[in-house]
């Protein structure tokens, strides 16, 4: 049996940085991965999504280039050949993977792996030969195995119900889509589909989309999504007595039934802990099905750590990606790191939203004193030159010490927008320190200046009231 200092099962975004960084450290390294490298994020979500995402974006600025002083007569869209570039983007970028493990000298066992004690670790793999195991050892694991689409089981069994995976795998788009959601993931692919023309209903259970959001965010969002793009949102509904047959799917939201051609549901992602065993290492899971850690990625077993969806935190890539370099870093060394507290949230809607922090509700909710500065981008330069002057940034800070706690945009690059801000929250500047900090001109990024200057209470860029 081949033994290594660290087995990281799942080579997601959570998985594959915490190997790298365990080697860095000096430590033997295997990774056990029962489908492809990259694990969702790369081949099924963030990469794929955003991929299809950026052409629907396209195809919507040519189709209205007219308004820039381009003439574009004709514009059109092949959906099979979007999905093929998708492929080709997918495809680079797992085979960049492989070169990082093969560069790292890390050992990657392809099959589903299942601890046999908490020092021993069973690959079960399915091959041309048929199954097979081979058995590992480990001196510390992380459990990287992310989270999947849930389908609740009163959904049809059809093929016109679809989750977001399934519906990455069709060439061919239908004329009206049936969103089963309005989360992130909801409200990303009605965007999407109606930037690409195809009609589109979201259904959510709650009285708004993207409840976890800021509401002048969702609310700015919702606007645009409805009245720019055409998508027609019912919130505070149920979708009931769903069918799906050959002619289209249908459902009652409230008492209107509706009608589609195809369901997409996004109700959520169930933690991917089935086939771990994690009873024969010790470990149990929440009510929920995740593992529960410490801010330090510890489970209640020494020597096992867990990072990414799994752990029931943000379900972010870019959040898995920090926590498995901390678990790495905390497994392999004696020095031990806080998993980080600023994650900044993107939604990839058209306009794109982000935050980082705290919102103006939970910062009222906490009993803070709140000092909102917001910045309209329709007063700002960069944006009237891209043609694209709709929303805003506001920043939230603490009324009595000026501190920033909270930072939100929605609009063109909004998702680019809030790295600044998130180094802002994190170096614990107050909106005083923000307002001395110059911002090359003509930026997106003098928003956050801007929206500075509004809550030092000099606004610059700003008319004030008509005295009388």
């Amino acid at each position: 049996m081949e033994t290594f200092g660290l087995v990281v099962i799942g080579a997601g975004p959570g998985g594959y940085p915490a190997a790298i960084r365990a080697t860095q450290l000096g430590i033997s390294v295997a990774l056990v991965e029962k489908e492809e490298l990259g694990g969702t994020c790369l081949n099924w979500g963030c990469i794929p999504t955003k991929t299809l995402m950026n052409s629907a974006e396209l195809f919507a600025r040519m189709s209205s280039a007219q308004g820039m002083g381009v003439q574009a007569e004709g514009v059109s869209y092949d959906y099979a050949a979007m999905t093929s570039r998708m492929g080709q983007v997918v495809g680079k970028l797992r085979n960049g993977v492989q070169q990082l493990m093969d560069s790292n000298g890390i050992k990657v066992f392809k099959g589903t792996a299942a601890f046999l004690n908490r020092n021993r670790i069973a690959v079960n793999a399915e091959g041309e030969s048929g199954a097979s195991q081979l058995v590992i050892g480990a001196e510390k694991t992380i459990i990287a195995t992310g989270a999947a689409s849930l389908m609740p089981d009163f959904l049809s069994k059809h093929d016109r119900v679809l989750d977001s995976r399934s519906f990455l795998s069709r060439t061919t788009l239908p004329t009206h889509v049936l969103v089963l959601g309005g989360g992130i993931i909801g409200c990303e692919f009605a965007c999407m589909l109606s930037q690409l023309k195809v009609r589109v209903t979201v259904v959510e259970l709650l009285e708004d989309i993207l409840s976890t959001f800021d509401a002048d965010l969702r609310r700015e969002l919702r606007r645009h999504m409805e009245r720019t793009l055409g998508i027609r949102i019912l919130t505070g509904v149920t979708l009931d007595e769903i069918s799906a047959d050959d002619r289209g799917v249908r459902g009652k939201a409230g008492s209107e039934w509706l009608e589609g051609d195809w369901l997409l549901a996004t109700v959520g992602r169930r933690p991917m802990t089935q086939d771990l065993k994690l009873e024969n290492a010790g470990l149990g899971t929440t009510k929920e099905g995740f593992v529960a850690v410490d801010e330090y990625g510890r489970t209640e077993v020494a020597t096992v750590y867990a990072v990414g969806d799994v752990t029931g935190g943000p379900q972010l890539a870019h959040a898995a990606t920090s926590q498995g370099l901390i678990a790495a870093e905390n497994a392999c060394s004696r020095r031990l790191h806080k998993n980080e507290k600023y994650i900044p949230n993107c939604v990839f809607t058209s306009p794109e939203i982000a935050s980082v922090g705290l919102s103006e509700e939970e910062a009222r909710q906490r009993g803070t004193a709140v000092k909102i500065g917001k910045f309209n981008l329709a007063a700002l330069g960069k944006a009237l030159v891209l043609g694209e002057p709709r929303g805003f940034v506001k920043w939230v800070a603490d009324e009595e010490t000026g501190r920033l706690l909270g930072a939100h945009a929605v609009g063109p690059h909004a998702t680019e927008l809030i790295a600044e801000a998130t180094v802002a929250l994190r170096a614990e500047l107050t909106f005083e320190e923000m307002c001395s900090i110059i911002h090359a001109h003509p930026t997106l990024a003098e928003a956050w200046l801007e929206a500075a200057h509004v809550l030092d209470g000099r606004p610059i860029h700003r008319t004030l009231p008509r005295r009388v």
